[in-house]
């Protein structure tokens, strides 16, 4: 008997579902798409400006151009071989029950109507609302209407992104001592269940010896680490020893360095990055500005500047961290003022970027738990030869309040590159500030 062929469904997409991936109506296989009218009108808000957020406003707007056709907004129009149909939906009237529930007439409302008409005009099909917001999604299930949030760029493994240094204990004792005499192992030659993955980290024990090592996926060796010191920082744990290992490993060009606050991401990657600057041309710290309790930059007082130097506030207290291990008469201090003088060490918002050369720089993105994932994609496809990216945050601290732990950009970065040979991935655990931030940090 043949088999029935699926139903496809009809997903409607929120504004923020467009604004945190352009290419979202490729996503959905080969399942219709609506796209309220409402939505264009939020898009059209979102056009001007140089955030990453109004870049993909604009260019979902120059997609939906190319798409032409009156089908658009008369049963839709084909998106491509084995996808389904993209359709403009214009405003349809509140029900009773939406108009008893709900009575702001704003955006969401209109978005709901469209989701509610769309689900009776067809009985016969799943109709699912896709809104990275949480009280939407809430007001539709509600109304008795499906309602999701945006997954084709989350992380499955979630433990992934918890997994640090990786403890051996009862190691054998004379691959050990190899390790130490010879600095470098074939682990074809070590006592391994299964295959390391490239840049994986260990701590291996036997007997009363013990050393770091982590692997070369390229050489397939196992290598020894030693405790190293950069620009006046030395490293109090063995995941920080490990950071500063991959941070000033040549041939390893894109790092992300996951930890709650405290843990010394930051300070790590900068001292690395002021250890090897006559590497390179130039030391770029930058933050996404997320302005907290959702309020706009324009409540602060002052310039353009004296708005946003409170968010890059962070960066430059980790700097002169770094500059009072020093005397203000010594070459290391003076090197930094002079870096900054001659602007090869800038400190930026992350939009303030656009546009720039990133070829032989040593790029530290702070806080970039808070990017999307099509937003880290923008910024690594940028990087020229040479170019060493550095992306640090903290994953329990989101304050983009359509992102989670699951499908922020950090996760995703962590995720997809896992396993490549130029890709590290440190978790750091414990926090070095003071007892009273780990405490902090742990218990509240």
């Amino acid at each position: 008997m043949p088999r029935k062929k699926k139903t496809s469904k009809i997903f409607i997409l929120d504004t923020n579902v467009v604004l945190h991936d352009h290419t979202c109506i490729y996503q959905f296989e080969d399942n219709d798409i609506v796209i309220p009218i409402v939505v264009l009108e939020e898009l059209d808000k979102f056009k001007r400006g140089n955030d990453l957020i109004n870049f993909q406003a604009r260019e979902f707007v120059r997609l939906l151009d190319e798409i032409v056709g009156d089908e658009l907004f008369n049963g839709g129009k084909s998106l491509g071989p084995n996808l389904g149909k993209l359709r403009i939906e214009t405003g349809k009237p509140y029900s009773a029950e939406l108009r008893a529930s709900f009575h702001e007439d704003i955006a969401d409302h209109h978005i709901l109507a469209i989701a509610e008409w769309t689900a009776k005009q067809n009985p016969e099909r799943k109709t699912i609302l896709v809104s990275k917001d949480i009280n939407l999604r809430m007001k539709a299930k509600s109304l008795g209407i499906q309602a999701e949030d945006y997954k084709s760029d989350q992380v499955r493994d979630i433990d992934l992104l918890e997994k640090t240094v990786t403890l051996c204990e009862n190691f054998d004792q004379e691959s050990i001592e190899r390790l130490y005499h010879e600095g470098a192992v074939p682990v074809a030659e070590m006592k391994w269940s299964t295959t390391p993955e490239a840049n994986d980290c260990f701590i291996l024990k036997g007997g009363n010896s013990s050393v770091l090592a982590r692997y070369n996926a390229g050489g397939k060796m196992m290598r020894r680490l030693e405790k190293k010191t950069v620009y006046g920082i030395k490293p109090r744990n063995a995941e920080q020893t490990f950071s500063i290992d991959v941070l000033t490993d040549p041939e390893i060009r894109l790092v992300a360095l996951t930890g709650k606050a405290g843990t010394g991401k930051t300070l790590l990657a900068l001292a690395a990055a002021l250890e090897q600057h006559r590497q390179f041309e130039q030391i770029l710290l930058a933050r996404p500005i997320v302005a907290l309790s959702n309020r706009d930059l324009g409540f602060l007082p002052g310039d353009a500047m004296e708005k946003i130097n409170p968010y890059m506030q962070p960066l430059f207290d980790n700097l002169g961290v770094i500059k009072h291990i020093f005397n203000a008469r010594s070459p290391e201090y003076q090197k930094i003022e002079e870096l900054l003088k001659e602007d090869r060490l800038i400190i930026t918002p992350l939009a303030y970027i656009r546009g720039r050369s990133l070829s032989n720089v040593y790029f530290i993105i702070d806080e970039a738990q808070n990017l999307t994932p099509h937003e880290i994609k923008t910024i690594i496809t940028r990087a020229g030869e040479g170019t060493k990216m550095i992306f640090t945050g903290d994953l329990q601290q989101i304050d983009s309040p359509y992102l989670d732990i699951k499908s922020n950009g950090l996760a995703y970065l962590t995720e997809r590159m896992k396993g490549q040979e130029i890709f590290a991935h440190i978790n750091l655990l414990k926090g070095e500030r003071s007892y009273l931030a780990e405490l902090a940090s742990d218990l509240l």
